[in-house]
């Protein structure tokens, strides 16, 4: 599995307006809202289970990235989309530093192992420094999408 299987090109977010941790987690929900992936009386359902998830332990796993998720039935198939912050989001990560990439996956309530897998994945290619570094400075949707495409997993190298 890639990121490019789950990040839905249209509702990357290059430049987050957010500055606390429920506005990213709405402004992401929101993009993949925009993009068609799931019903508007489900947005609100999906930040709170998002949330829910991030009151069990801050998904901010430390080098300035996040992954919030959560599985939920308004989605039928795994789906995500990746955001940068060029100042930083205050997101009780481990190490305590701010977070500049997040990265939020949905996925169906009865498909755990595709879960489980995408976080994985995320975690495995964030541990590239140089891509992380490169998507902290692509300026564009089109800039990010095209890192995230080319992304190859650290098994495949």
């Amino acid at each position: 599995m890639r990121m490019s299987n789950f990040v839905v090109r249209e509702s990357i977010i290059p430049a987050l307006q957010a500055t606390t941790k429920e506005g990213v987690i709405r402004e992401m929900v929101l993009s993949l809202h925009q993009a068609g992936y799931f019903r508007d009386n489900e947005l609100e359902d999906i930040v709170r289970a998002v949330m829910r998830r991030e009151q069990i332990g801050s998904t901010g796993i430390g080098r300035g990235i996040a992954i919030p998720h959560t599985r939920h039935s308004g989605v039928d198939r795994l789906v995500g989309t990746l955001a940068i912050s060029p100042a930083g989001v205050p997101f009780e990560a481990i190490d305590g530093e701010n977070v500049y990439v997040f990265v939020l996956l949905i996925s169906p309530q009865d498909r755990p192992g595709d879960h489980l897998r995408a976080l994985e994945n995320v975690v495995r290619t964030m541990k590239d420094d140089n891509f992380v570094r490169a998507l902290r400075q692509a300026d564009s949707r089109e800039a990010t999408w095209n890192l995230i495409d080319s992304a190859q997993p650290p098994w495949e190298r």
